[in-house]
């Protein structure tokens, strides 16, 4: 039996108990595994991630949706990171022993689900996108759920299957197929959201900077502070590093210094090896030689 991984996105980062109670159906399951799951409240926005035989992992990502559902009232949600539902967007990443086609099928099983069961219209992205124009995620999204509302009336962005509007509480979802990507966020030593949105555009594959990423200027206001929150779609491609070097050169243009970085979710440990033999000029420093791996 193979494996996948899902980090679905929850449109909650500030309840711990609504938050807990979202989390808990992936706990004490024989054949998923709990590994991560962070929030934020400046984004409102919690990431959860589980890895285990793709059945068991369809089975709680539905009954963790459930809960969302039940829990979250997007009429009086507000946050820095674009959303359209509830649970704003579910990716399943193919590990060991299945196919991008497997994944595929288990995501229309998953959204038949959401659909039939939650009454949540659902759109599908990345490989097991239906058109074209949605295989990226940030233009299924695009404008968040206020914009999707819109286009819906207009009889455009029409949702893949379900209903023909959002849920009254908890929007829409976004189900999908992609490869592994990394969650990486730089925080830079100032209150200017100008900065980091100039910084943001100046370095995202669209605008003509990195290949395979994707940012945006973000104000996190309970620590006074802004952050270029950014998902690096090719990580094997495109060292964390240099991202980080880029960020920096950038931000000193601005006469502002970076405060920190973080890694939201899950990271291969290659990536993190990459960065870590750039930082201490290591010399054909290999895997293996982490005690870890072997234990």
């Amino acid at each position: 039996m193979g494996k996948i991984l899902s980090s679905p996105n929850f449109s909650e980062g500030k309840s711990t108990q609504i938050i807990e109670e979202i989390v808990f159906p992936a706990r004490g399951k024989d054949s998923v595994k709990l590994i991560d799951y962070s929030s934020d409240p400046d984004h409102n926005r919690s990431v959860v991630t589980v890895i285990g035989e793709p059945e068991a992992v369809i089975e709680v990502l539905f009954e963790m949706s459930r809960k969302a559902v039940s829990l979250i009232n997007l009429n009086n949600h507000s946050g820095q990171h674009p959303r359209c539902g509830a649970i704003d967007v579910i990716p399943l990443v193919p590990l060991e022993g299945i196919t991008v086609e497997d994944c595929v099928k288990y995501a229309y099983e998953l959204g038949e689900l959401l659909a039939r069961e939650l009454k949540l219209p659902v759109y599908f992205y990345g490989e097991a996108a239906l058109k074209e124009e949605r295989r990226d995620l940030s233009d299924v999204r695009k404008g968040g759920l206020e914009a999707i509302k819109e286009d819906i009336k207009m009889g455009k962005r029409l949702p893949d299957i379900g209903p023909l509007q959002p849920h009254p509480t908890a929007g829409c979802v976004i189900v999908g197929v992609r490869d592994f990507l990394v969650a990486f966020n730089i925080n830079l030593a100032t209150s200017n959201l100008e900065i980091a949105k100039r910084i943001a555009s100046s370095i995202r594959e669209r605008g003509g900077g990195i290949v395979g990423l994707k940012a945006l200027g973000i104000s996190l206001v309970s620590r006074g502070i802004v952050q270029v929150s950014m998902n690096v779609t090719k990580p094997f491609q495109t060292p964390l590093y240099r991202i980080f070097e880029l960020v920096k050169m950038e931000a000193r243009r601005y006469g502002v210094e970076v405060e920190s970085a973080e890694i939201i979710g899950p990271v291969p440990l290659k990536v993190i090896v990459e960065s870590l033999c750039y930082y201490l000029s290591l010399k054909d420093f290999k895997l293996e030689q982490i005690v870890d791996i072997h234990l």
